[in-house]
């Protein structure tokens, strides 16, 4: 097992060693130690992350006693991690940037008590340094429920990467477990600035190109010039979902202020800004 209290190499390894579904740009930014350091004030302020918080609280509340085990791939420094072990959740946290689950850790054992309370259990967190595209190591029906938030699927380049997740997730979540996937919508960019051309650009070169999916983006994000996401549309995503082997039980349309939910569909499509959705 990989001691994770150890600190990382500084220089990002080469290319040609990123695994399966790994862009260039995310390449890079799983080994910056700065961004992983500076994460949480980031997005301290970030409307989706408090959604995402909100909602998570709702559909997995409190338990009175602990025992059910949360996969959060994508756990990043434990945005959704630690407030699910609060609630006495047992959360398999799972990040292929070690500077992420370093600072996690250390998170850990500064904000959850190690004696839990009768009437208040606390949920454990055990860090897995892992490829979300390749979770072979993790057992069939060892998880009881999978969430995948903050868009982090999105992350993912490619169509058959990201399905290899949702299969993986599936294999993994026991019947009866829920599945909690959020993700940026395709049309927001026509809301923001130069989205149209954006729109079109990925338009255009998902028809001539093989290596171009239609909703892929590549932008400037925190010093890293070529962050790589995926933004879907609806039928995408539930598609995606379902031929994965759950069945889709909520979709949750997000305003594209990211502030809450619309409770019905808008004419404008660039008033959604993504989707949570909720599978069995």
């Amino acid at each position: 097992m990989t001691d994770l209290k150890q600190p990382p190499p500084d220089p990002t390894p080469p290319q040609w060693r990123r695994p399966r579904g790994v862009a260039p740009g995310t390449w890079q930014y799983l080994h910056q130690r700065t961004i992983a350091d500076h994460y949480d004030a980031f997005v301290a302020d970030t409307p989706l992350c408090h959604l995402d918080d909100e909602f998570l609280a709702e559909l997995f509340p409190r338990r009175e006693t602990a025992g059910c085990r949360v996969a959060d791939l994508g756990c990043g420094t434990g945005r959704s991690a630690i407030p699910l072990a609060r609630r006495g959740y047992d959360v398999v946290a799972i990040d292929l940037s070690r500077p992420m689950l370093q600072n996690l850790m250390r998170r850990v054992t500064q904000e959850i008590p190690t004696d839990s309370q009768p009437d208040s259990p606390v949920g454990r967190i055990f860090p897995v340094q892992a490829n979300l595209v390749e979770l072979d190591s993790l057992a069939d029906d060892s998880i009881d429920h999978t969430i995948c938030m903050f868009s982090t699927l999105g992350m993912i380049q490619g169509r058959a990467n990201r399905n290899a997740v949702l299969q993986h997730a599936r294999r993994m979540t026991r019947n009866g477990g829920r599945l909690v996937i959020h993700v940026h919508h395709r049309a927001a960019w026509f809301a923001e600035p130069g989205g149209m051309r954006r729109w079109l650009a990925s338009a255009v070169k998902a028809w001539t190109r093989k290596d171009h999916e239609f909703g892929d983006h590549v932008y400037a994000y925190r010093g890293l010039s070529q962050m790589f996401l995926h933004r879907f549309s609806q039928r995408e995503i539930t598609t995606a979902v379902r031929q994965a082997g759950w069945t889709v039980d909520q979709v949750h349309r997000i305003a594209a202020d990211g502030t809450g939910f619309l409770s019905r569909r808008p004419r404008l499509p660039s008033k959604i800004g993504g989707f949570i959705v909720v599978a069995q």
